[in-house]
């Protein structure tokens, strides 16, 4: 047993003892905490951790110019917007107000004090409350007028989209108003019996320079949008009656790659405990010597003690084995004996213990193994009497990370097929929710996938408890930027500050998340051009992820940095982003302008000889779901541009997938490359949805070309491609393109074949077209000399001489009929749940009119909305809250959500002028 006072946990109460000097007007807050702290000591208190997402007030301004004077720092004028077109200059007017505001800074940057190793350098909070005479924090002002919303919310997604060049957001953010400031207002009834306690506001996520008051007194903030935090509201409470919380955000434009969304677009919190309770994700799980026989599980508790007496404190645990929903199974698997010592007043200490679980069920991903987890319970005594009982879920698994062989997860060679994700979920916009999450992974392990890059920032709390129970692999990142900007107004600003508390805070909050194996500080970050200082940054951002989590490696991802430069040196495991294939490597890619490398995965190989080298983003191919252009390349990759699998005029990409963007490749270069280099531990695909933002090659869409699955979840058809590739045990066949081409008969018209077989024959209204068996690094077989005709397509694939799949594609008639599909028939009427339909155009056969556009108008009846609908369409600039909208190739999405508490029939119809309506019924249910 260790038992360890530390003093960089020391409790706000304590560093309030120490500040009283300089700032006297806090003594009447820590009074109050000593009052309360002496009421908790005649009465049992338990742990409650409530979801406060409902009934909240929103209100954003109209413009820049309008906003309060609230600012947390001066930001820089801005020249230019994220598309590096020009943008309007800031008015002079504008210039003088920035002059008059209120800077906040001071006031926030203690919130961050706890994540700051070095207790010298924690902030020190200036007196006072600065707003606290602005009316949106008093708890008399009327809010009637404002918006009622639920949380999650995206103040932006419902648009309307910005059009055409020079505007203030452009195609690079999604071309959505998430740009301005905004205010939330939420009342909280706190009765009288929760005096004494300690009561938080945890935020999951809140884009962005988040700064909160409650009852008119300033309590913190934090900037980065992407981080979770939490802020003591204990010293601010009112107990047995109502408070009023207020939150700013203020979401600048020219601060990102991609849409960020904006507003308070995660969970929001309120956990009361005792005085004495587990620290804010204080406890850390670790497991060791794990085989099929036993594993060693160990436990470090972290306990604040905020009240004002000394006293003993006895830390016990209990670990469950999870079902497969998340429940407890049975009686403890373990108990950990108690750890115990004496606590000083507002000071912390730490708790380690350990024990063996025989037969443990190991966590580890599918199909070979099964992602297993268990529970810590932990029961936490003061002076003899239990005042806090806190769960923590984990996995136990052992990872091993070879050079040679790549990722072994508790022995097995898992190959990572891995995709890089936004934390977009489409036309929900940043607003996280967990069933559209769970959509995407499914559609993503259908494909084969198991691994998932978090692209480039921390995500939902919710989407790792997903990959945790599914059993994908995850890259958990955190930074697109150092010190060195990207964009105007992206997290440089804040990084000098910032840096380590949101580091140590994402450490701490996903360090028990089995999925969890890889910790990554940086994507492309400029610092890779900067040599030794750049490396120098890397070594203390590799220290502080070490000083939180020493059993899992580090990584940066690079596009730039060689072997001989001294920033791949600092991380365990080597990431590069394109330079394994090579960047502008090829004959179609000579010429091009910029980096320019070959295939850099032996030389950094012989450099590294002892670490493991993965390609953390690999191909970045573009394309639109079912646009297919002629003539066709006649080789494996090829940069798109205009008359070369892009049209300027529809601003579409051809969906033969053999395009990327000018530094990328095609998938088939990308599989060659891979097989060719078999230590490489896998790969992860730019992207595995498409998302919002950065629609390369032609800005003035909404959203990319980048992705697997288009932004409704359509599969394209590089889906198969990657499905032929990362399950070749799975009989499948896909022929592309589709086989309406009436302009083309007797034209050339390329037919490819993906499919995990080794040889197909190809049939054309009956007649074979011959078989091709597949060639060594060959991912397809292709027939690019075939006539069009109309009529069936057919292809037969075999594997080993034996027939293993086929795959038919037909000409169809004309549309005539609308058919509704949804994913799921039955859902929650919990205000949350969702269900997907798919609207498809199709012919008197029930055939899908793949070249389809028709306008489609949408209704509901019964206890339901249409929450948000979309075509995949990257060029559709039409408001995802329409319910009118033309399908796109045959298809349409529309999102439906059961009002809360509201059982019953959900009837949803669609319509289009000249075809035949259709009808779905779907139910909603309350829960069990």
């Amino acid at each position: 047993m260790m038992i360890r006072l530390n003093q960089k946990y020391i409790s706000t109460g304590f560093r309030l003892l120490v500040c009283l000097s300089m700032a006297a007007p806090l003594l009447s807050i820590f009074t109050e905490v000593r009052a309360q702290s002496e009421r908790y000591d005649d009465r049992p208190i338990k742990r409650e951790r409530i979801l406060i997402n409902e009934n909240w007030k929103f209100y954003k301004y109209s413009s820049a110019e309008q906003a309060d004077s609230l600012i947390y720092d001066v930001r820089p004028e801005v020249e230019e917007d994220v598309d590096g077109k020009p943008a309007d200059a800031r008015p002079t007017e504008a210039i003088e107000l920035i002059a008059t505001r209120t800077v906040l800074k001071p006031w926030i940057l203690p919130t961050g004090n706890n994540f700051i190793e070095d207790s010298v350098q924690w902030h020190v909070r200036p007196e006072g409350h600065p707003g606290s005479d602005f009316p949106f924090v008093e708890r008399d002002f009327d809010d009637s007028s404002w918006k009622s919303v639920n949380l999650p919310h995206d103040w932006a997604i419902n648009g309307p989209f910005y059009e055409g060049w020079n505007t203030e957001i452009g195609g690079g953010m999604g071309r959505l108003p998430i740009q301005g400031v905004a205010w939330y207002r939420k009342e909280l009834d706190i009765p009288e019996t929760d005096a004494g306690k300690s009561i938080f506001l945890e935020m999951e996520g809140a884009m962005s320079y988040a700064m909160v008051w409650l009852n008119g007194k300033l309590v913190g903030g934090w900037p980065y949008g992407y981080a979770s935090w939490q802020l003591d509201l204990t010293p601010y409470v009112i107990p047995g009656t109502v408070n009023q919380l207020a939150i700013r955000l203020d979401n600048p434009p020219s601060s990102s790659r991609w849409y960020p969304g904006g507003g308070i677009y995660r969970n929001v919190w309120l956990t009361k405990t005792a005085p004495v309770h587990v620290a804010q994700w204080g406890a850390f799980v670790q497991t060791h010597h794990v085989s099929k026989s036993s594993a060693t599980v160990e436990l470090q508790v972290t306990v604040d003690n905020r009240s004002a007496a000394n006293g003993h404190v006895s830390v016990a645990t209990e670990i469950y084995l999870l079902d497969a929903n998340g429940r407890k199974a049975g009686s403890p698997v373990a108990q950990i004996n108690p750890a115990s010592d004496s606590v000083a007043a507002y000071a912390s200490a730490s708790f380690n213990r350990a024990v063996s679980i025989s037969n443990p069920k190991l966590w580890g991903p599918p199909p070979n193994q099964v992602p297993d987890r268990y529970v810590a319970v932990i029961q936490v005594s003061f002076n003899g009497r239990v005042v806090d009982t806190y769960e923590t879920v984990f996995g136990i698994r052992d990872l091993h990370f070879d050079p040679d062989k790549g990722l072994l997860v508790n022995g097995e060679r898992i190959l990572m097929k891995g995709v890089n994700q936004h934390h977009d979920l489409g036309a929900l916009g940043a607003a996280f929710n967990r069933r559209a999450a769970e959509r995407q992974l499914e559609l993503l392990r259908e494909m084969g996938c198991n691994a998932i890059r978090m692209a480039h920032n921390p995500p939902a709390p919710g989407l790792l408890e997903l990959t945790d129970s599914m059993g994908f692999l995850v890259i958990d990142e955190i930074f697109d930027n150092w010190e060195l900007k990207k964009t105007p107004l992206d997290f440089h600003l804040i990084f000098p500050d910032w840096h380590e508390q949101d580091l140590r805070a994402l450490v701490r909050r996903d360090r028990n998340h089995p999925s969890v194996i890889l910790w990554s500080f940086g994507n492309e970050v400029g610092e890779q051009y900067t040599d030794e200082k750049g490396a120098e940054l890397a070594r203390r951002l590799q220290t502080i992820v070490k000083a939180e989590d020493a059993t899992r490696p580090t990584t940066v991802s690079m596009n730039y940095a060689k072997p001989h430069m001294p920033l791949p040196a600092v991380v365990d495991i080597i990431s590069l982003n394109y330079q394994g294939e090579g960047i502008r490597n090829g004959p179609a890619y000579s010429g091009l302008k910029g980096i320019n490398t070959p295939p850099l995965f032996p030389a950094f190989r012989e450099r590294f000889p002892d670490k493991m080298i993965l390609s953390s983003e690999n191909a970045a191919a573009v394309s639109s779901r079912g646009e297919y252009l002629f003539p066709v390349f006649d080789g494996n990759s090829a940069p798109v541009k205009d008359g070369q699998g892009g049209d300027p005029d529809t601003q579409q990409v051809s969906a033969y997938e053999l395009y990327s963007v000018e530094f990328g490749a095609a998938p088939d270069k990308v599989f060659a490359t891979m097989d060719a280099h078999p230590y490489v531990a896998g790969g992860f695909v730019w992207s595995g949805w498409d998302y919002l933002g950065e629609p390369t090659p032609y800005y003035l869409s909404r959203s990319s070309y980048f992705g697997i699955i288009d932004l409704a979840g359509f599969k394209k058809d590089r889906f198969y491609l990657y499905q032929a590739y990362w399950r070749p045990d799975m009989p499948m066949a896909h022929i592309l393109p589709h086989w309406n081409w009436q302009e083309r008969v007797g034209q050339v018209t390329p037919v490819h074949v993906f499919t995990s077989g080794d040889e197909v024959e190809l049939f054309l209204n009956g007649v074979s077209l011959g078989r091709k068996k597949r060639g060594k690094q060959e991912y397809r077989l292709r027939w690019d000399d075939i006539k069009y005709a109309p009529g069936e397509l057919k292809a037969v694939a075999f594997k080993d001489g034996k027939r293993w799949a086929e795959d038919i594609v037909k000409t169809t008639g004309a549309a005539s009929q609308l058919m509704l599909q949804a994913d799921r028939p039955v859902f929650l009427a919990d205000g949350e749940d969702l269900v997907f339909v798919t609207v498809s155009i199709a012919d008197k056969d029930r055939l899908t009119v793949p070249r389809a556009k028709n306008l489609l108008r949408f209704s509901i009846d019964g206890p339901g909305e249409i929450v948000a609908t979309d075509n995949g369409d990257p060029t559709s600039l039409v408001s995802f809250s329409s319910l009118e909208r033309e399908a796109f190739n045959g298809l349409c999405l529309v999102i439906v959500r059961a009002r809360r508490g509201q059982e019953g029939a959900i009837k949803l119809t669609a319509e289009s002028a000249g075809l035949d309506s259709a009808t779905i019924l779907l139910k909603s249910i309350r829960e069990e």
